[in-house]
């Protein structure tokens, strides 16, 4: 008897057996797989790549892009997670792998993770910086209000504004505030008090609840949209132990939204006070310098002068007189002392004059119009012009000497 041929079998034939012989166990087409997180690739695809490991083994793991979508968090190298999926063989590459299908952090919630991973993304992009918060305005004319138009936070907020101050100017851009669009809702409140019906702060939030509730105030767009907002915003969101992402952004955070109408306006009735105050001051201080004006007049009337005005008048008037003597006095040895100088500097100038020369027997020769300064400039009849004190005379030189 011949021996029988042994069958052959192909890699993808092995591969594809033991796919089947796994998927079909139904012990494995379900189960929690518990691990931490290494070799962790977030693929360009949406699909994310990993390792999960314990301190003994390892076991390659996929979560395609349709479940990764849901995460609420951001997976890492080195976090601890529990994950729901299925064993399978990838074929091509002939290993076994987890496929994932959802996937929390172990110990810890996935929104207290997104909240904390969201919550150290903004800070260190500086979106929670106080030097870019703004003022809340002390009188506002008109406040934008962003909640359900149904819950208690608008009835508080409505309350509190008119028991403080009686205010006309509110409106209520009505939102969502949990649930599918709630996100939406709020982000497109702030732009239409920004965009398209200014007011002076906005108010945006909501009664407290679970942290399920108030998760659409810890989204990342509306984040954004409160922090690249022109116009101050007071973030009121749950009761005061309850803090979210938005808390962090706006301008002020208020423990609740009855909080909140309290920090948009001031209480009447302490601004009323304060009106009076300064009114009673301004009265007072005009009456006190009233006092002191009367008082400094009755002291000008009880002055000798004012006893008896046409007295004083005369001696003002002798006094002027004396004072005008005095000019005139001083004018004229002004004057005279002027005179004298003048007289004196015209007998200087008159001595130093060519003519009163002349007229001690001086004379002056001239030829061709040059006065004669030397013999040296003369010669045997030349003509000269001699200038006497009282006349010219013309002569010929005969003999020079």
């Amino acid at each position: 008897m011949k021996d029988a041929h042994p069958v052959v079998l192909t890699v993808s034939q092995l591969n594809s057996y033991l796919k089947n012989l796994i998927d079909g166990d139904e012990a494995l087409n379900l189960i929690y797989l518990g691990g931490e997180i290494s070799n962790f690739t977030n693929h360009r695809s949406g699909h994310l790549y990993f390792t999960l490991k314990d301190e003994d083994s390892t076991v390659k793991a996929v979560m395609f892009s349709r479940n990764a979508y849901k995460l609420r968090f951001v997976p890492e190298n080195g976090m601890k997670i529990i994950a729901l999926g299925r064993v399978s063989v990838y074929e091509a590459a002939g290993q076994y792998q987890f496929y994932v299908e959802q996937m929390q952090p172990d110990g810890v919630g996935a929104l207290g993770v997104a909240f904390e991973q969201l919550k150290e993304k903004l800070f260190n992009e500086g979106l929670f910086d106080s030097a870019h918060k703004k003022e809340i305005p002390q009188y506002p004319e008109k406040i934008g209000i962003i909640t359900s138009p149904t819950g208690a936070a608008i009835e508080d907020i409505k309350n509190i504004l008119n028991r403080r101050f009686k205010y006309p100017n509110v409106f209520l851009y009505p939102a969502l505030v949990q649930g599918d669009g709630a996100e939406n809702d709020l982000v497109n409140g702030i732009k239409y008090f920004n965009e398209q019906f200014p007011v002076d702060v906005i108010i945006i939030g909501r009664g407290g609840g679970s942290m399920e509730d108030l998760w659409a105030f810890n989204s990342e767009l509306l984040a954004r949209e409160v922090y690249n907002s022109k116009i101050p915003v007071i973030s009121a969101v749950g009761h005061e132990t309850d803090y979210t992402i938005i808390d962090f952004v706006s301008d002020l955070r208020a423990e609740t939204p009855s909080a909140a109408a309290e920090y948009a306006v001031p209480e009447y009735s302490e601004q009323q006070m304060y009106i009076d105050f300064l009114k009673s001051s301004v009265v007072r201080s005009a009456e006190l310098r009233i006092e002191k004006e009367k008082e400094k007049l009755e002291s000008f009337k009880s002055e000798k002068g004012m006893k008896t005005p046409l007295n004083l008048i005369e001696m003002k008037k002798l006094k002027l007189g004396a004072l005008y003597e005095g000019l005139i006095s001083n004018d004229k040895a002004l004057i005279k002392g002027k005179r004298l100088k003048k007289d004196a500097l015209v007998s200087r100038l008159n001595s130093l004059s060519p003519l009163e020369i002349l007229s001690r027997g001086y004379s002056l020769a001239y030829k061709d119009g040059k006065l004669i300064k030397s013999v040296s400039q003369l010669s045997h009849n030349d003509r000269l012009k001699i200038r006497l004190s009282d006349g010219e005379a013309l002569c010929i030189v005969e003999e020079l000497q």
